[in-house]
């Protein structure tokens, strides 16, 4: 957080610019007005990058392309139902709304788009307070109706309008409240939080799309555990993503099992630290899977003699559980298919333990595997959670040596390509066969030699070949 005179200069110096420049002076040419808008103005006081220039105005959206046509290198209008025009200019894009006053008919969250003549009026409909500031161009007048800079101060999340009817307006609006937590720190006020619980189930009526968005900016964030407590305190969690709530099971005194819900976002802040350790970018796929890897467990917690409790197959049944929840969400395929991947594997690492692995055991693990190894890695690394010190450095020491393992059998063998050692064409040749089933499972069978003893020559892969399909005729 930086002072609010040195956020007025930062803006300042932004709007000075010769892009907004000479956009501004295009503007009050016309006869129009122009403000800086939302998340760059909250931004400048944030000490964050001044990032997705958000304008707003009185012109109409024809009058904005009217407007920006002469200066802009280009402009598009694909927003221009609800009033939204972008451009470039000078290499700087730009979107430029006109003035809303949205209504909503409460049974949709779609809004009856509505253009008003007022900026206070604009600030005042929108999410929250931080985000309803707004600068105006060319003067350099900070705009701020609903005391955002009071509540930026106070690192406070709170709504323009009553919190009941703009969470009713917008039931978004309760996601992106967790978001925020998770990328600003704030914390949401208390009449926000209640209206957040009251109204939660109305989060149905917003479409999975938008939901799957939000989840997912609100998990590429720095700290997605803080937005994801709220989401499971409010009932938003229950609607949406109901499998992580479920993981707060309920306490036996005579069966003890470490809390899965504490577990799963300690995991994914953990996952989180060895991503950035590694340099990687922020990984939607690998947080995913964090957050989700234990969600089989509530199905399958069994309570066996002597207090203990077994989740057996709980990786298998929350891999299933995770490719349902996130086709509900529309996530894509691919991500889908890898999530579930890492999830089925998660568990696999933890035989490693109980006594060396052979090379085919490790060459099976990075097969399986496939092209998730990576994220794997870090996955089951971050799975260790126990407090007890011995135990933690004896898997971290244990997975080193593994990653050691695969590094060398990698160089040697180039395992991330694991392939038969003989293709099929080679296959039908020395067979003397023509395409079909049984070329298949002679691949397959070369697969499980290859896995299981490492590259051979080819004579010897020719007479293994032999020998098997021998064994095949009768």
């Amino acid at each position: 957080m930086v002072s609010v005179a040195s956020a007025v200069r930062r803006l300042h110096k932004l709007a000075e610019s010769a892009s907004i420049s000479r956009l501004s002076a295009s503007f009050q040419g016309a006869g129009r007005e122009l403000a800086l808008v939302g998340g760059p103005v909250r931004d400048a006081f944030l000490d964050r990058p001044l990032n997705d220039l958000d304008f707003t105005t009185d012109a109409t959206p024809d009058e904005i392309l009217a407007i920006v046509k002469p200066i802009a290198d280009a402009h598009w209008d694909i927003g221009r139902d609800f009033g939204t025009i972008g451009a470039r200019i000078d290499g700087l894009t730009v979107e430029i709304t006109t003035y809303r006053t949205d209504a909503y008919d409460g049974q949709t969250r779609k809004p009856v788009v509505e253009f008003g003549d007022s900026l206070e009026a604009d600030l005042v409909r929108r999410d929250f307070t931080v985000n309803s500031m707004a600068l105006r161009l060319p003067e350099l007048v900070l705009v701020d109706p609903s005391g955002g800079v009071d509540d930026l101060l106070a690192q406070t999340l709170r709504t323009p309008a009553a919190p009941e009817v703009s969470f009713g307006d917008d039931p978004l609006r309760m996601m992106r409240a967790a978001r925020f937590v998770s990328q600003l720190g704030f914390i949401v006020d208390d009449a926000a939080h209640a209206a957040m619980i009251e109204l939660a189930p109305r989060i149905d009526m917003v479409s999975a799309e938008r939901v799957h968005d939000e989840l997912s900016k609100l998990l590429l964030t720095d700290a997605p555990g803080d937005g994801i407590r709220l989401l499971v305190e409010t009932g938003l969690a229950a609607e949406v993503l109901p499998e992580i709530p479920a993981l707060k099971l309920e306490r036996d005194e005579h069966a003890h099992h470490k809390d899965v819900y504490e577990h799963s976002l300690t995991v994914l802040d953990q996952a989180i630290e060895l991503e950035k350790s590694r340099d990687h970018s922020p990984d939607l796929v690998l947080r995913l899977a964090a957050l989700l890897h234990d969600i089989g467990k509530p199905g399958t917690r069994r309570f066996e003699a002597g207090g203990v409790v077994s989740f057996h197959h709980h990786d298998v049944v929350g891999s299933k559980l995770a490719v349902r929840r996130l086709k509900a969400l529309r996530f894509d395929k691919d991500t889908i298919t890898a999530v579930a991947r890492l999830i089925e594997l998660h568990l696999r690492f933890f035989g490693y333990t109980d006594g060396v692995w052979t090379d085919s055991a490790v060459r099976r693990y990075v097969r399986d595997a496939g092209d998730q190894l990576e994220r794997l890695h870090i996955l089951t690394r971050a799975d260790v959670t126990t407090r007890n010190r011995r135990k933690a450095d004896r898997l971290s020491f244990a997975y080193d040596d593994l990653e050691k393992r695969i590094a060398a059998l990698s160089q040697e063998e180039e395992l991330a390509a694991i392939r038969p050692d003989l293709d099929g064409e080679q296959i039908m040749a020395i067979l003397g066969i023509r395409p079909g089933p049984e070329v298949g499972r002679a691949y397959k069978y070369l697969l499980e030699v290859r896995l299981d003893e490492g590259p051979l020559d080819p004579a010897t892969a020719e007479q293994r070949l032999r020998d098997w399909w021998a064994t095949q005729a009768g």
